[in-house]
Formats: C-alpha cells, structure tokens, sequence
C-alpha cells in the first residue's frame, strides 16, 4: 500500500498546523503573565538614552573640532598673543569650563582662563607618538572627570605652544521631564555625571530622602548593567533585523519602590557615521543611561479579551476537526476503496461486484471498475454503460473544508481583538513624546546657533578688500563644514563680492531681522540663511546657506513618528519624510498645537504634548518652539511631531496584530494544505477517472503510466494491469474461430 504520497500526509500537516495554531492562539492571545510595564514605555526609555547620547557625542565632537578649526585658523594667520587667543576663543565659543595656553619648550603656563587645569596628566605618552594630542579624560583633584582637548599652536616666528581646553562631561542641557534621572557612566560603570535627582536638603521629608536613596542606588546597579552591555559589539548585541542606532542601546528593568516600577534605556557613545567619520567622543567608552520609575498600570478590562483567545482556540480545534473528517470522508476514505478494489480486480477476484461511492471521482472510477469487471467476466458492455450522470468533483469538499476553516480565520483577522478610539495610552509615552520633540527642538537650535557661530569665527579671517584670498577662503570652509551649501560676501550695497558652492540669494541688512532667517516662498526648497558681520567693513556680511537636507537628518529620529520643522507661521521647512516647501501642518489640531506652545508662559514658550482622538483613529502629537538662548531662539521656529499610536507596542494594539497574524497563519495553512491536496490528489484522480471510463468503453491502445507512487498511482498501475488483461483476452477471442476450422482450405 503506499505510504509516502497520496492524500494522508496533506490531512496530517493540516492537523498539525491547525493543533500549533490553536495552542498559539492560546498562548499569545488567552490569559498570561501580564508585563510589568508595556513594552512601548520601555522602548520609550531606550530612545531617550539613544537621544541623550546623540546630544553628548555632538557635544563633545563639536567642542573638538571648534578647537581645531580654531588652531588651524590661528596657524594659518600672524602670530596672536596667547591671552588674545583665549579672549577671541571665549567670545567666540562659551563652551569651555577651563582654557590654558602652555609654552612646550618651556613648559609655562602663558595664559588661562576659568577653571585652573591641572598639568600633571601632561608627559611624553600625552604629546608624542601615534596618539599624540588625543583627548582624553582627566580626573581632578575634587574627583570631577574632565575631558582634556589639544591643540598645537605653530607659527614660524616663535616657539610652538599647547592649547589645552577642558570641559565637563556632564549629562547634556536637554528637558528630561519630570521623574527622569540620566546620568554618564564610564567603561567601569563609575557614575561621571547625573542630572534630575533632587538635593536631599531640598525635601520635606523622610520619606522622600528614602525614596531619593533608592533611586540613586537603582540608578547606580542600572548604570554597571548598562556599562557590561555596551561592551559588546553593536552587531552582536542588537536585535535581529534593528536598525536605527550605530551604538548599543537596551533597556533595563529595576526594582518597585511604593507602587512605582524603575524602568531605564542606555546607549554608548557612537559614531554617526562609522564608515566614513570617526568620533572622539564614540572612542571615550561613555554610556547614557535614562531612568524613569512609571507606575505599573492594571486593565481590569483586558481579561475578558483574554479568554477570547481560549475560546478562538477552542473553536479551531471544533473546526479543524471538522475539516479533517470531511476530507476523511469525502477524499481519502472513496480513495482507498477505490485502491483496493482495483487491486482485487487487478489479481483476478472478479466474485464480488466493485462497491461504488455515491459521488464523485472516485464514482466515476468505481462505475468504470465495474463495467471492466463485467468485461473481464465475458459480459459486453456497450460504451457509457453504468456512468453516473451527476458528477461531483473532488473540488467540492475541497471547497467546503476551506469554508470551514475561513469560519475562524476571517473572524479572529478582522474582528477578534479590534481596538477603536478608546484605547488607553500610558500618559509616560504622551509624556516622552512632549519631551523627545522638545529635545529635537534643542538639537536643530544649537545646530543653527553653531552654524551662526562658524560664520562669525570665519568672518574674522576674511578681507572683503582681497575677493581673490576671501573666495579661496570660503572655498575651504564650505569643504570643512558639510552643513553648507554656499557660503557669500555680500557688500553695503547687497552685492556679492566672494562665494562658494551654490548660487547666493538676497539678503537684507535690515537690523530687524534676524541673522538666521528663512526664504525662498514659491521655490522648490525653502532657503535658510545664517550671517555674521565682518569685522572692520561696516555693512559687509558673511552669509551661509544651511542645507534644508542637514536640518531633516537631525530630525530622523525613531519613535517620534512624522517630525517637521515650522517658522512663526506654522509652514514647514524641514521634516523628517517628504514635505513641500512652506506646506501647512496637516490637520488644525497641529497647527493649534503650535500656536498655543508659542505663547509665552512664565519664562518662556513651553512644549506641549496631546492625545488626539478622532473617531477610530488615536494620534500622539507634540510641539516644542526654540528656546534656551542663542541666535536661533528668537527666530520664532518651533518642531512637531505627530505618530498614530497604533505604532507603540501597547497590550490592546500587540493582541489586535496577533489576531490578524493568527488569522494569516490560518489562511496561509488552508492554502498550503487544500492546495497540496489539489495538486497531488484532485487534479490527478480527476485525469484518472476520465481514463478509467476511456478503458471501460473499449479503449485498449492507451498506455497507463503512474506519475506518482500514491494511491492514485496505485490505481493507476491496477487499470494497466486489466488493459493488458482485457487486450490479451481479445486477442485470444479473435485466434480462437480460426483454430475451429482446420480443414479449411484441404479436402
């Protein structure tokens, strides 16, 4: 009998799949361990990290690469006094908490400025060799960390001096929101820096400082954690498939403490680009670690929405079973008699008539089975004679199991588990998203601010009497400063005297306007400008163009959603994913947003954060105008950000996606099985009967090759065996009249 083909194993595989499906249902979907937290306020936390960390790498690369321009500038020029350099550079950059001018041959110091710097870390290891003038931590004598920046000063007129900044490592400015605590720890898990934890002295209670104790301690075992993590490789350690951050980052699960839970996100310190730009600060070995304690949330309701999924199980089993007894009764059931019919037929027992299913192919095989019989025993049958005239098709139970399995497919896809309006978002996320956006809002402000600043430390190097030296000039900065995309002179008069990179565009010298400004209505791009006079040429004005591409890969950020950048009046200039140039905000909800964050209140504009409900659809948006001092914070710009809150990795929003993957796994395994069946069973028994009933009406010329070694071929191996039986039984009919009549021909 065969085996290894044939109609049994596709049944056995959809019962299988069907039980796996079902104890699935049950798992992901029927009653569990509930999550301490929702993933999404973990996840949320992981961004913060990757956002802190982010903002400390731009800050420390920023402050390096200042201090080399700054050096390269000051060798390429005349011999400057050392307390000018530090004068010129801390009216330029207030970024530094310490600078000093030291005489390398001499080894005094010549000038200093803020915080005294401590020399003694200063050796041969330090100036010479292949990481001479590295940067590198510095431990003071209060136990601060301070990160150590080098710069050679050469000029041909006089010994060569070192300029040495310093400047702390300190969690970076940015809103934090309330209960967050951040914090940068070292290679060895050491807590270098921490903001947001209150002073003892400053609260009320004893209840409150034990409380605090607890943090710093949660804050402390997280930190050694996150520092034993980050030591991995970033390919090693992300998840399959993630992708966003160059550097390692995760999450972390603390301690309870007074109904609250400690939840914590860290990053180490990466290159933006690894391949093509290496990062002082990504080789430091620093790790951002954010913690929040959220309050674990308890949904009575979702309780009845688990033991759906008991039943949804339940029911697949009902219907499974079901399935597989059809196909039982009207498949393979019919085409095992049919087998053994035709092998009794086929070993000569012709005593019993063939017993013939009532429909079907396997009626039609069973009708030609027994005409053959009939012929094989000396009766003739004319052609036709005992076929069936209804004919239903194996493709009907086919058809029918797959009606019975979509009777829980299509419900648990699209109904089981829908979520509408109502669902509830933890107000952390509502929170996080005020607070990212706010953060992003920091980082385009400080990115125009230096980019405002660069303009003023080149402005001090360009003689608008000399366009041919002026224009080379720029020419190098626009190659330095990838943030460009044209760099101009222009005059008193608004004519360009010098440029480089793309065409220039006006440019006003009122006093009233800002230095950074945006223009460029009706044009493709908008075009956003930054100036800084030059100085000794009254009216005179370097301007740089800052590419709106740089601006929209600052707000690339995951978990954020669709993320733009708006002027005073509410019209896009940057965003994270395709934009018009000066669009308006989709939907009025947005735009109310950005007006009512641009009201002043107290010190300021604040951020605000939203939950919009509109019908079946729930948005998390939030608007963050600039703030925080500098150029740009006046410009009246502010950064929104919007996503649909089906994206977070809520409890409701997880079970509805699981429900319509159940509902997908289960129409991918009627496919799969009903689909094995017809290829291997239907098709082949349907050419089987039309070959059975040729044979039957007298078709003795046909060869029968079995194609597959399955009960259809096992039939079809029996039909070749009664051809030849009923082929030589004729030929034996036709010699016998001529062996009755031997006289013939003689006397």
């Amino acid at each position: 009998m065969p085996l290894l083909g044939g109609i049994r194993p596709p049944i056995a595989v959809l019962c299988l799949l069907i039980l796996a499906l079902a104890g699935g249902t049950a798992k992901v979907l029927g009653p569990g361990g509930a999550a301490v937290v929702p993933k999404a306020v973990l996840t949320s936390q992981q961004y913060f990290a990757e956002d802190g960390a982010i903002a400390l790498r731009a800050s420390i690369d920023e402050r390096v690469t200042d201090l080399q321009r700054t050096a390269a500038a000051l060798n390429a020029g005349p011999r400057v006094e050392p307390e000018r350099v530090l004068s010129d550079l801390g009216k330029t950059y207030q970024k530094w908490t310490g600078t000093t001018v030291l005489g390398l041959e001499s080894g005094e110091v010549l000038a200093a400025r803020g915080e005294r710097i401590p020399l003694a870390w200063l050796d041969e290891d330090v100036l010479t060799g292949e990481h001479a003038l590295t940067p590198r931590m510095v431990r003071l004598e209060t136990g601060d960390v301070r990160l150590m920046t080098m710069v050679l000063l050469d000029w041909k007129d006089g010994p060569q001096q070192l300029l040495i900044a310093s400047n702390s490592l300190s969690v970076p400015a940015i809103n934090m929101g309330p209960f967050r605590t951040m914090s940068v720890v070292a290679r060895d898990g050491e807590v270098l820096a921490t903001a947001g934890f209150e002073e003892s002295e400053a609260l009320n209670s004893d209840k409150q400082r034990e409380e605090l104790a607890f943090l710093q301690k949660q804050m402390s075992r997280l930190s050694d954690q996150a520092a034993e993590r980050t030591e991995e490789h970033p390919v090693s350690a992300r998840e399959p498939g993630s992708r966003g951050y160059p550097g390692v980052s995760g999450t972390l699960l603390g301690d309870d403490y007074a109904g609250r839970v400690t939840t914590a996100g860290y990053a180490s310190l990466a290159s933006s680009d690894p391949e093509e730009k290496d990062s002082v600060a990504a080789g430091l070995g620093l790790t951002v670690v954010a913690m929040l304690p959220v309050v674990q949330q308890q949904d009575a309701a979702e309780t009845g929405r688990e033991l759906y999924g008991l039943v949804a199980a339940g029911a697949l089993v009902v219907l499974g079973l079901l399935a597989a007894a059809v196909l039982w009764a009207a498949v393979q059931r019919p085409l095992l008699r049919m087998f053994l019919e035709s092998r009794r037929l086929a070993r000569g027992d012709l005593t019993r008539p063939v017993t013939v299913p009532r429909w079907g192919e396997t009626a039609r095989i069973g009708a030609a089975l027994e005409r053959l019989r009939a012929q094989l025993g000396g009766a003739d049958e004319g052609p036709g004679a005992g076929s069936g005239k209804v004919r239903f098709g194996v493709r009907v139970p086919l058809a029918l199991t797959a009606v019975v399995l979509l009777l829980w497919c299509v419900p648990v896809g699209l109904l089981l588990n829908r979520t509408d309006g109502s669902v509830s978002v933890p107000a952390t996320i509502v929170n996080d998203q005020r607070d990212r956006t706010d953060l992003i809002a920091d980082r385009v402000r400080r990115a125009l601010n230096e980019a405002q600043a660069d303009l003023v430390s080149t402005s001090r190097l360009i003689d608008a009497e000399e366009p041919g030296a002026a224009g080379k000039l720029l020419s190098d900065a626009l190659e330095e400063h990838t943030r460009y995309q044209a760099l101009y002179v222009v005059d008193a008069d608004g004519e360009v005297v010098a440029r480089a990179g793309g065409d220039p565009h006006d440019w006003s010298d009122d006093e009233d306007l800002s230095l950074v400004r945006v223009s460029g209505r009706g044009d493709k791009k908008p075009v956003i400008q930054a100036g800084a006079p030059v100085p000794e040429h009254k009216g005179t004005t370097l301007v740089g163009e800052v590419r709106v591409e740089f601006l929209n890969s600052l707000l690339n950020r995951p978990g954020l959603g669709e993320v733009r950048v708006v002027d005073a009046e509410a019209r896009t200039v940057a965003a994270s994913d395709g934009f018009q140039a000066f669009e308006r905000l989709p939907g009025d909800a947005l735009t109310d947003l950005v007006r009512a964050g641009s009201v002043p209140v107290g010190a300021g504009p604040v951020e605000n954060g939203l939950l919009l409900r509109d019908g079946g659809d729930v948005t998390v948006a939030a608007a963050a105008p600039f703030s925080g001092g500098g150029i740009a914070s006046d410009i009246g710009w502010s950064v929104v950000s919007s996503q649909d809150a089906d994206h977070f990795e809520i409890a409701a929003y997880e079970r509805e996606d699981r429900s319509v993957l159940a509902g997908m796994l289960g129409l991918a395994a009627i496919v799969v099985c009903l689909g094995w069946v017809y290829l291997v069973v239907a098709r082949p028994l349907r050419a089987l009967a039309t070959s059975a009933e040729k044979l039957a009406d007298g078709d003795l010329k046909t060869v029968h090759y079995p194609r597959y070694q399955d009960e259809v071929g096992a039939v079809v191996r029996s039909l070749e065996l009664l051809r030849q039986q009923l082929q030589a039984g004729r030929q034996n009919q036709t010699r016998r009249p001529a062996e009755s009549r031997p006289g013939a021909g003689g006397r």
